[in-house]
């Protein structure tokens, strides 16, 4: 039996685009001789819906686009994604299925079981867990359907109490299907690799794995869809962060040898382990060379391109624009944007004070030379002293503060909106996760924005970053990389005057934000324990202005924004 994997990219809520993206599919698939053809998970609706499930239009859509795609599968099979109604007066309205479409016929369904409700998940708020579990016949073979998380339950501390395989393995499958939307994050690849060998190694059977590609606000997937012969060899590893199709020969659905058994058995334990979720890194002097190892940095980049290249797509914008001060963060961002949209389509605008430094100009200008993008210069001086001669009768003579230096950010918060409200341009917010989970940034000011290209990347890896951005020649000036980041919003600033190094710094965050640790186990790391503690507080305290921020899109395990909900009057370490 031939089998092909269309990994597609979908858009939430356009029925008619996704429907001619699987009728493509299904056509290229009969081209090539596939008996069957396999689409990921809610392909037809675009994952994840969230809320729309909540609205009957948008279920009766999902089952018109079922209708339609059902007369291509005439003389192919087709397995599909999409919300199904739960007959039953029990249970939740809907299941999250997997419909094998064949003569123009609904020959089979599989219902999602294990229903995740961590990070950016939050299945188990509109789906009811599938609770029969059958293999699918089909052309002389039985398919053991599943889809994402229920592969998912390995190790000794499983999430959920009822694991597909283990019920489908009792009805002798030939082989497994699992369609995903797995998200990227730059840890991930590894396990799903891992998890989905682990499934093929336990039950002795081939494993096709079509995973989702795309991104959907925030939220990125990255595709990378698998195949695995029954012995656990990897058969074919598709593209990642680009639409892919593949079409793979039959393959021998046989069992191993005991002799195969035996030496695999070492390596089925390590896989089988608890530690297969996630990976550890809490050797406190390695976390900075592991946050920006050229792969990981390579990763962050193609899942930043796809994010910006579908924010805007999808919401068919055309046009970017973004506050270039002559740091790395702006640089970086507009870098990025350039290649994700074109230089001609984004529009730098400088903005210097009279506490800009004559090479924040002349760094910011010669990088938009570089890229070739449009750039202006509007001085801000002026509009500064104005703000303050208004508010002088209220301020009087009080000392300048934090007051007169966030005047400036929303200045140019307020500059940057007005022409992109002029000339239809969306504003790019700039902001690091540093920044964000210290609450270094001016709510209206710096932080404005309509997307956050750099929310989920720690500093440091905003500087590895840019020296891949240069891999192949200097795009960002050596001088913007080199000098010590400031916001210059008063005589010789430097971010260090609040902060402390972001070798440092980043090393704390990470430990708390992705890993979970408390402040003694971040102290037991050898990191000071005053230190610790203040900026802890940091981040907590600074929870509402996270709060009121754009959608960054993600690339690790725990960003900011949807996956992460922490109570904004909490009083836990702050």
């Amino acid at each position: 039996m031939k089998i092909a994997l269309a990994q597609q990219n979908y858009h939430i809520g356009n029925f008619g685009g996704n429907t001619a993206k699987i009728i493509e599919g299904i056509q290229k698939a009969k081209k090539e001789n596939a008996d069957l053809v396999v689409f990921s998970e809610l392909s037809v609706c675009g994952y994840p819906p969230r809320d729309f499930l909540e609205f009957e239009d948008f279920i009766n859509k999902c089952y018109e686009a079922i209708d339609t795609i059902k007369q291509y599968a005439d003389s192919i099979g087709v397995i599909v994604g999409c919300p199904q109604r739960n007959s039953s007066q029990e249970g939740k309205g809907l299941f999250n299925a997997a419909l094998l479409l064949y003569e123009k016929q609904i020959k089979g369904a599989a219902y999602k079981t294990c229903l995740p409700t961590y990070d950016v998940f939050d299945e188990y708020r509109y789906f009811e867990p599938g609770f029969e579990w059958n293999v699918i016949a089909f052309k002389g073979k039985k398919i053991a359907l599943t889809i994402c998380e229920d592969i998912w339950t390995f190790g000794d501390n499983p999430l959920y109490r009822h694991w597909p395989m283990e019920e489908l393995s009792k009805q002798a499958p030939d082989l497994m299907i699992n369609i995903s939307a797995s998200p990227f994050d730059y840890d991930h690849d590894k396990d799903r690799k891992e998890i989905v060998k682990a499934n093929v190694l336990k039950y002795k059977l081939p494993m096709f794995y079509c995973n989702a590609i795309g991104s959907q606000t925030e939220v990125v997937f990255d595709g990378g869809s698998l195949v695995y012969d029954a012995n656990g060899n990897l058969i074919k590893e598709m593209k990642y962060f680009e639409e892919d199709f593949c079409v793979i020969e039959p393959l021998v659905f046989g069992q191993r040898s005991a002799e195969e058994n035996r030496l695999q058995a070492a390596d089925d334990q390590r896989l089988f382990s608890k530690e297969i979720r996630v990976s550890k890194q809490n050797d406190a002097s390695k976390i900075i060379s592991y946050l920006t190892t050229e792969n990981n940095i390579r990763q962050i980049h193609g899942a930043l391109m796809l994010g910006i290249r579908d924010y805007f797509s999808k919401m068919n914008f055309t046009k970017a624009i973004l506050g270039s001060s002559g740091g790395i963060d702006s640089a970086v961002a507009l870098a990025l944007a350039c290649e994700a949209l074109g230089k001609e389509s984004v529009r730098a605008i400088l903005m210097p004070s009279q506490y800009s430094s004559s090479h924040s100009v002349s760094d910011a200008e010669q990088l938009s030379k570089n890229l070739g993008n449009p750039y202006d210069v509007i001085a801000i001086k002026n509009i500064y002293d104005s703000f303050l001669a208004a508010l002088e009768p209220v301020f009087k003579k009080l000392p300048f503060s934090l007051a007169e230096e966030n005047i400036q950010s929303r200045a140019r918060g307020n500059l940057l909106m007005a022409i992109a409200n002029k000339f239809g341009y969306i504003l790019l917010n700039t902001s690091n996760k540093s920044e964000l989970a210290t609450g270094y940034g001016t709510l209206y000011g710096d932080m404005a924005g309509g997307l956050s290209v750099l929310g989920d990347v720690y500093k440091m890896q905003v500087y590895a970053l840019a020296k891949y951005i240069n891999r192949n020649g200097e795009i960002i000036p050596q001088n913007i990389i080199n000098k010590a980041p400031s916001a210059e919003l008063r005589p010789n600033q430097k971010d260090s005057d609040s902060l402390p190094e972001y070798d440092v710094l980043d090393k704390i965050l990470y430990q708390y934000i992705e890993k979970h640790q408390g402040p003694k186990e971040i102290i037991s790391m050898g990191i000071d324990e005053q230190l610790v503690k203040r900026i802890l507080k940091l981040v907590n305290t600074n929870e509402y202005k996270r709060n009121q921020f754009c959608p960054i899109i993600r690339v690790s395990c725990k960003a900011f924004g949807v996956g992460r909900r922490m109570p904004i009057v909490g009083k836990y370490l702050s």
